[in-house]
């Protein structure tokens, strides 16, 4: 099966609402005079965190640069540090979820499609150049995101799942 990676030019990369990603201007010429959005991303002290992208909320996957894909059958994200071996990575995931520690975690409100792309882009520019980017279609509702690192024999991986969040009902 081909599977789309988005890999960065260095720094985050951004999960963003469909609607809002037009509102992300990434670096600005003068970066690091002025920080822009892509300040802002790179912001981020951990593995994940969030930030506002107009009234709507995004998710930075922050510490390292690494090439990222999303696996529905899991609703994770893949993030692939380091690899000898992207399809044995891939194949090791089912094995690996009963024993991750997961590091990080926050809450996210989940209304529409996200676009993952490289947080130094503008998304017209993503668009214009044919930047690489992945659409994730998770159904609307609260999510739990939570995240953390893994190493196997010949991968070094980050995880970042995404689990519907269940709200008690008080009768």
């Amino acid at each position: 099966m081909k599977r789309t990676w988005v890999t960065s030019l260095g720094g985050p990369l951004i999960l963003i609402p469909e609607s809002a990603c037009d509102l992300w201007a990434g670096a600005p010429m003068n970066f690091p005079d002025e920080e822009g959005d892509y300040g802002r991303a790179c912001a981020v002290d951990d593995y994940i965190g969030l930030i506002d992208v107009g009234t709507a909320q995004a998710l930075v996957l922050g510490d390292v640069p690494a090439r990222t894909t999303f696996l529905p059958q899991h609703g994770l994200l893949l993030r692939e540090v380091a690899s000898d071996d992207e399809d044995k990575a891939i194949e090791a995931v089912p094995g690996l979820l009963s024993t991750v520690n997961w590091e990080s975690w926050l809450n996210w409100r989940i209304t529409e499609p996200l676009i993952l792309f490289d947080s130094v882009y503008d998304y017209p520019h993503v668009l214009r150049s044919r930047q690489e980017q992945l659409r994730l279609d998770l159904p609307p509702g609260d999510y739990t995101a939570e995240a953390a690192y893994m190493e196997i024999p010949m991968a070094y991986l980050i995880l970042i799942r995404f689990s519907p969040t269940t709200r008690l009902s008080l009768a």
